[in-house]
């Protein structure tokens, strides 16, 4: 008989294997990384491409030239794109982040031979026929028209203006954008962009030897690099603390973002900071959840997270509560930051968080495919595996004194940016 009354004894995680990938360079000098795993005969094939030569008068140049990537080419339309890869039982997607654009195909082995050459069509020979773009931009116009209503929307996009400016990662998109998009511009961003200089090719799944000699086929003998790419950089600093309020008469909420430009993956503090978010608000038994939701019923959900890009990481808070709690809400999230800087965490709650952190990689490293997502975290950061090695470790060892020393290191409310969407 299970007595229910005790909670299961567990073991704390000793160490994490990762299936590690194996580099391979092709004759154009194309990078390869093979990351092999699984019974299923099924690959994803992920082809990365660094986001160039960033143009603030042309803001959504990138953007549009990933999206429409799979619109049409030379030889095929977009639906004779959609139907061959439909045939073959394959899904084939592209999608568009800060730092990286990414064509993805998700296949099975005995279909690539077929798959591959319509993967190279598109990220060679497109050619962003007006009529799509024409719907591209007709209906991103509506979708921001719709998103410019909720208030958690405005939040989001006020807060990366506040932290990031002009830049990519800020740039505050409005309907008039979108109409200065054309042909020109997406063909000239392209032909710069989509080339194997500017190329990782991450394959993961049940890796065959045939698979890799298919890729180097179509990619790494006649795809060639004709011009050199500059990625974007930028500098930011860490603002003010201003508080940003966008009045909505109307509102029954209020959203709520605040935070600030912190570090990213590369500091030696990441992994310790980690830990002080998950306690703050990184997980649902955090204090700003226990604090604002269960005690105080504030509101549904209440998060915080560190997030890393390639050129800085941020730090924030997010929630939306009642318009007449907004102000109480803020005095809360103020309290329990001040809390985790002046008092000692207790030894019982930061076994609980470590033990938490510890079991989430854990259980996120299912098939090759996550071990694959893995290593494009410290790829692409210039890190190597004793990233995770160090991450482990600091997890299993950082002590109550060592999390304040953080907390006050990295966190003030008085520096936070402070954004308000609806009624204070």
């Amino acid at each position: 008989m299970i007595e229910r009354a005790i909670a299961p004894a567990f073991r704390e995680v000793e160490n994490i294997d990762l299936i590690r990938a194996k580099p391979i360079i092709l004759a154009n000098g194309l990078k390869v990384f093979s990351i092999d795993g699984g019974e299923q005969d099924l690959v994803r094939i992920e082809f990365i491409f660094s986001n160039i030569n960033y143009d603030s008068e042309k803001p959504l140049q990138t953007f549009a030239t990933n999206t429409m990537l799979n619109d049409g080419t030379s030889e095929l339309s977009s639906t004779e794109i959609a139907d061959k890869i439909d045939y073959y039982g394959a899904f084939l997607q592209t999608e568009y982040a800060n730092d990286h654009s990414t064509v993805t195909l998700f296949t099975l082995n005995k279909h690539l031979a077929n798959t591959l050459p319509i993967v190279k069509a598109i990220i060679s020979d497109s050619n962003f026929p007006q009529v799509e773009l024409d719907t591209l931009i007709r209906n991103q116009k509506q979708k921001l028209s719709v998103s410019l209503e909720k208030n958690d929307f405005l939040s989001r996009k006020t807060f990366s203006k506040v932290l990031f400016g002009d830049t990519l990662y800020g740039y505050d998109v409005s309907a008039s954008d979108y109409d200065q998009l054309d042909r020109e511009q997406l063909l000239s961003y392209f032909k710069q962009a989509y080339q194997a200089r500017n190329c990782t090719v991450i394959v993961s799944g049940k890796v065959k030897e045939n698979t890799i000699s298919l890729i180097d086929n179509y990619f790494g003998k006649d795809w060639d690099s004709a011009l050199d790419v500059q990625e974007n950089k930028f500098n930011f600093e860490v603002g003010a603390g201003a508080m940003h309020y966008l009045e909505r008469e109307d509102a029954l909420q209020s959203a709520i973002r605040i935070g600030q430009i912190s570090i990213n993956r590369i500091h030696p503090d990441f992994p310790a900071l980690q830990v002080v978010n998950t306690i703050l608000g990184g997980y649902f038994g955090s204090r700003l959840m226990a604090n604002i939701r269960e005690d105080k019923g504030f509101t549904y959900g209440i998060g915080s997270a560190l997030v890393s890009l390639k050129n800085t990481g941020y730090f924030f808070i997010a929630s939306e509560v009642g318009a007449d709690v907004c102000s109480a809400a803020l005095t809360e999230i103020e309290k329990e930051i001040t809390i985790l800087k002046e008092q000692l965490v207790t030894e019982d709650e930061l076994s609980l968080v470590k033990n938490y952190m510890l079991g989430s990689m854990l259980g996120s490293l299912e098939n090759s495919l996550s071990h694959a997502d893995k290593f494009k975290n410290i790829y692409f950061s210039g890190l190597d595996y004793d990233y995770y090695s160090r991450y482990i470790h600091t997890l299993r060892n950082i002590n109550i004194q060592e999390v304040q020393a953080i907390a006050n290191k990295y966190l003030s409310f008085n520096s936070l940016e402070k954004v308000i969407v609806g009624k204070k």
